[in-house]
């Protein structure tokens, strides 16, 4: 059952061809896991949303407040019968048909749905997950390319190529030869004690577990936090390399080219992660 403006329907055929969402990107989602009916992070997620919206100027109704959509989230997942389990919810809002390229009316429709996921909570996943550079296209710096919208292009293409060369993921640079992130999430490095991810002028995504983790380092002593740019040159030099998203948590990269890496960060991080999900 997916959730329409708040009603229900079974109809997942609710594309038309005059979407704008499909037909010009100009749409935006969040995805937000859900356990036994908590919604993890909802107001980083909330947040990131409205400044999203505001951003892509669509007009935010008076009602869509941080309760109303923990309410609509939490319907979503009674239908699906997933109060008890955990899921993997996705909210789309698109602005609604009308005009070409510049559009009649900057109202918007909401869309959410829910997918049951296997675990409660975060996971270390120890198997061998190897990366490399995708170096096809570039990310181009900017705020709209910090924003999750419909404009997606480059990760589908580099998740193809992943699977092509028998990759787990890829990394993407921007225009400046930096890296950016992962095909499916932000990027920290761990060197020595100082910890490194690109900052969002680099044109990463604002990433809600990036957050988590930024927040969390800042309460550790024994760690350096550092926003700055990445070379592709410090990639082998690096002890640890992981991806961070909200579904998975945090992926410790095994394998970059002839580097191999430990996970020791990532391991404690993720075990920080759990508890501040557990007591949140």
């Amino acid at each position: 059952m997916i959730n329409i403006n708040g009603n229900f329907s079974d109809n997942n055929q609710v594309l038309t061809p005059e979407n704008r969402g499909y037909s010009y990107g100009d749409a935006l989602f969040e995805t937000i896991k859900v356990s036994n009916s908590k919604i993890l992070f909802l107001e980083d997620h909330y947040f990131r949303l409205m400044a999203s919206m505001r951003i892509m100027r669509m007009e935010i109704p008076m009602t869509f407040t941080m309760e109303f959509m923990e309410a609509e989230i939490l319907k979503t997942i009674e239908k699906n019968e997933l109060l008890n389990s955990s899921a993997r919810v996705k909210i789309q809002v698109h602005r609604n048909v009308g005009g070409l390229y510049l559009p009649t009316n900057n109202e918007i429709t909401f869309i959410i749905s829910a997918k049951a996921l296997d675990t409660d909570f975060y996971l270390l996943n120890e198997e061998a997950y190897e990366v490399d550079l995708f170096k096809d296209f570039y990310v181009a710096p900017g705020l709209l390319s910090t924003l999750k919208t419909n404009n997606k292009a480059i990760n589908v293409v580099g998740s193809i190529y992943a699977k092509e060369n028998d990759l787990d993921n890829c990394l993407l640079l921007n225009t400046n030869k930096s890296v950016v992130e992962a095909l499916n999430g932000n990027l920290f490095l761990v060197k020595g004690n100082t910890i490194k991810t690109p900052p969002l002028a680099d044109g990463c995504l604002k990433g809600v577990m990036r957050q988590q983790i930024l927040n969390l380092l800042e309460l550790l002593p024994d760690y350096t936090l550092a926003e700055e740019s990445i070379s592709p040159f410090e990639l082998q030099k690096a002890d640890e390399l992981f991806v961070t998203n909200v579904i998975q948590g945090i992926q410790p990269i095994t394998k970059y080219r002839k580097k191999v890496f430990v996970n020791e960060v990532s391991k404690m991080l993720l075990q920080k992660i759990n508890v501040k999900v557990r007591l949140g």
